[in-house]
């Protein structure tokens, strides 16, 4: 009962997983959502277990198992626009599958359960982006959140266009927008961690996945909680999070609360374990 409950969170994380991987294989008849949904599934509980047995790098582990099959397989060799792009085609197109099934699962519905844990996790521009030096944000939050907007209206734009258009080929030109894309975003992340001394500054402020998964992220099951009367008001717990988030702040409208990515930073830092 103890190993049950002491290892609850990657076993509820497997089961969602393998409920979604059957789900669709059984209504789809594909074999490849056991595989792909399965394998995510694995990876992610694989990560909390390491975390709970200490090991530094267990969400980096994670982060490369994920982010890899994400960007690699599923994005170069199958040729799938896994981005934002991506989502707009086929919903455009009526096809429920690929990036629709992906966005649904992890940015959509997912974060009500583990809110914003795709970015810490899962991310393939992120994956890159943690291994920068400035893991902890060495300069004050800026007001430019605006711009994730202005990218989501972009992307709904850019793809509509196509549309409205009826530009021919347009796979072809949703893998090289997927290309090109990542490009974009390995570059500008790269040039505001550097400007701004902050590993994560494209995920507060240009990334426009954000505009689904922070209002979901709001109502996630799965938080980091304080355990006040453990709690003495260190403040250590706040200045090692990459999201700026105040998780000595029980409540649903904590001060950054649906930026928390479940990097777990502030619980491995606190110094009397009270989160």
């Amino acid at each position: 009962m103890n190993f049950i409950k002491k290892y609850l969170h990657p076993l509820i994380i497997l089961i969602v997983f393998e409920a979604v991987a059957v789900t669709l294989w059984l209504s789809k008849g594909n074999l490849f959502y056991l595989f792909n949904f399965s394998y995510i599934g694995l990876s992610i509980s694989l990560g909390i277990f390491l975390f709970i047995k200490k090991y530094k790098h267990a969400r980096r582990v994670v982060q490369l198992l994920v982010g890899l099959y994400m960007l690699v397989y599923l994005g170069f060799i199958c040729r799938e626009n896994m981005q934002l792009e991506g989502f707009w085609y086929y919903l455009f197109t009526g096809v429920f599958e690929a990036a629709t099934i992906h966005y649904a699962v992890a940015k959509i519905f997912g974060p009500l359960l583990f809110g914003r844990g795709w970015c810490g996790y899962a991310c393939w521009t992120a994956m890159v982006l943690d291994f920068l030096p400035y893991k902890v944000p060495g300069a004050p939050r800026k007001k430019l959140g605006w711009v994730r907007y202005v990218m989501f209206a972009a992307s709904l734009i850019f793809v509509s266009a196509l549309f409205l258009a009826k530009v021919g080929n347009l796979e072809r030109i949703m893998f090289w927008a997927f290309v090109f894309g990542n490009v974009a975003y390995y570059a500008v992340g790269i040039l505001l961690a550097f400007l701004f001394k902050d590993n994560r500054a494209f995920c507060k402020y240009i990334c426009p996945i954000t505009v689904f998964l922070k209002p979901m992220s709001y109502f996630s099951l799965l938080r980091v909680k304080c355990k006040k009367d453990r709690c003495v008001e260190c403040g250590k717990c706040r200045r090692v999070c990459p999201m700026d988030v105040d998780v000595t702040d029980n409540s649903r409208k904590r001060k950054n609360g649906t930026e928390c990515i479940l990097c777990m930073e502030c619980v491995k830092n606190c110094p009397k374990n009270a989160l």
